[in-house]
């Protein structure tokens, strides 16, 4: 299959980086900056990511990285889904993670929009995603991104 290469608008500090769909050669850099972001180290539910999200589907499955020199700095994974609880299909964010010393400089922004470029490319008009409440950053990210509430309300029951 074709690598997808993603031009979305750059910032001063992230000039060389390329936006391009996963490979299999990336898995071990997604593997790494997880970890260093994290503090888990997590290789087979990368691997796995990538085999769903990288690997297969990719008219509506989306998994991009984001680097230069051989180094992975960010990811972002998605795919389009459709018509769960009533709802037209839209593009859906599982997955995003910036090196901790490129944020706030535009790469996950440009990561944002290269996956929401290829939402559209698969005939969707929006993107939805979830956080944790207590997930100040990645919320405050998202909503840097132009996102709001959406017309969903999460409910869970624990089995105790």
């Amino acid at each position: 299959m074709a690598r997808r290469t993603v031009k979305a608008p750059r910032t001063e500090g992230d000039a060389e980086m390329e936006i391009r769909t996963a490979t299999a050669a990336d898995v071990p850099g997604v593997i790494a900056l997880d970890e260093e972001v994290t503090g888990l180290l997590k290789p087979d539910y990368w691997q796995d990511m990538f085999e769903r999200y990288g690997a297969r589907r990719r008219e509506s499955r989306f998994f991009l990285v984001a680097g230069a020199a051989g180094r992975i700095d960010g990811f972002i994974i998605g795919e389009v889904r459709a018509w769960e609880f009533g709802s037209s299909p839209s593009g859906w964010i599982f997955a995003v993670q910036v090196r901790s010393r490129l944020r706030v400089h535009g790469l996950g922004s440009r990561l944002f929009a290269a996956v929401c470029d290829c939402f559209r490319d698969a005939g969707v008009d929006r993107v939805r995603t979830m956080v944790a409440r207590d997930n100040t950053v990645i919320h405050s990210f998202f909503r840097s991104q132009g996102m709001t509430a959406g017309p969903f309300i999460e409910l869970e029951m624990r089995f105790d």
